[in-house]
């Protein structure tokens, strides 16, 4: 059911936008378009959000390229929607009359079901207040990235003083991880790649492990806990630098175009992790205002910071995601409105 856009809502909204449209599953630039359409209406418990910039993530690329996992729930042979869902920052233009808290005109960040476009309709509950200090780019890297990152984090119970090991620590939920951990106040160890080396350490990172020179699996360091974003070793291999009682989180894997994505990563590794005193942890991230409101005073009060890689615009969105499936990334891939 929709309903009439709230009194408070502020004029000269457009009847049509420009919106990224999925069209097939396939590579981006096969299966993306940008074309014009209705502006979306929103239902009582939504708001209509000015998207100044959007970024891509792991979950759009799979949800793009259609591996056979990722077909489930958005159509089996071409996608249910031509919108695309993922991270967004902008501001409120219209408001359901249910929505408590958010007014037109207020800055914000979080996620959307179709938030590839100039405006998106999105949740209360999925959306916080854009702290003034930050622009709408490094907001729009943070809501997928950096909750994945919080809230692995927070599963695997990092305590002030642990080892932290995360591996693939230069992409977007790498970054938001190393900031984060120390944040925890827990001892990092990042693994990237030569070009991300200082970065990782700008970031915090207590120790840097370059994986073309050197393999992190042969420090002499034990780790409490391991966030495996890259999913690039064996956790045979990892079993070497973790503690007996460790916990390790997969928040990743390798991405394919087709077939069956981080799949056998993750299943490999369930099962060699089976009557082993190491944890092992697996869990699909959860968009909530109170995580997306604590990231927010994070960067409002600069403890933590989006690294952006590169900015598109809207009509290369196609490419921007080409860009992110070749898996080299420092940071995030934003795009603007």
């Amino acid at each position: 059911m929709t309903t009439n856009p709230s009194s408070e809502a502020r004029p000269a909204v457009p009847a049509r936008m420009q919106a990224v449209l999925h069209e097939r599953y396939g590579r981006p630039l096969d299966a993306l378009a940008v074309g014009e359409v209705d502006l979306p209406a929103i239902t009582d418990e939504q708001v209509l959000v000015r998207v100044h910039a959007t970024s891509v993530n792991a979950a759009e690329w799979y949800a793009v390229t259609g591996p056979v996992f990722a077909r489930f729930g958005s159509g089996v042979r071409k996608p249910k929607s031509q919108f695309v869902a993922g991270d967004l920052a902008g501001v409120v233009e219209l408001v359901g009359k249910d929505v408590k808290e958010l007014r037109p005109g207020d800055e914000v960040f979080g996620t959307s079901g179709a938030s590839w476009a100039e405006y998106a309709p999105s949740r209360e509950v999925r959306l916080a207040r854009k702290p003034a200090n930050v622009s709408f780019e490094e907001a729009a890297g943070v809501p997928i990235a950096g909750i994945t990152a919080l809230q692995a984090l927070r599963k695997a119970e990092v305590q002030p003083g642990q080892k932290v090991l995360i591996n693939g620590a230069s992409g977007g939920v790498g970054t938001y991880a190393v900031q984060l951990a120390k944040l925890f106040g827990a001892d990092v160890t990042a693994v990237c790649s030569t070009r991300n080396v200082e970065q990782a350490h700008s970031l915090g990172a207590d120790r840097v492990v370059d994986y073309k020179q050197d393999d992190f699996t042969r420090l002499d360091i034990r780790h409490e806990v391991m966030l495996d974003v890259a999913g690039s070793r064996r956790l045979s291999q990892v079993r070497r630098v973790l503690t007996p009682k460790a916990t390790v989180m997969m928040v990743g894997g390798p991405m394919t175009y087709r077939g069956l994505g981080p799949l056998p990563h993750l299943g490999v590794t369930f099962i060699a992790g089976l009557f082993r005193s190491q944890k092992l942890g697996f869990f699909v991230a959860q968009i909530n205002d109170e995580d997306l409101a604590f990231l927010a005073r994070q960067l409002e009060s600069g403890a933590m910071r989006t690294v952006i890689d590169k900015q598109y615009e809207l009509s290369r969105l196609p490419e921007a995601l080409t860009d992110f499936g070749e898996g080299h990334a420092r940071g995030k891939v934003i795009v603007t409105a």
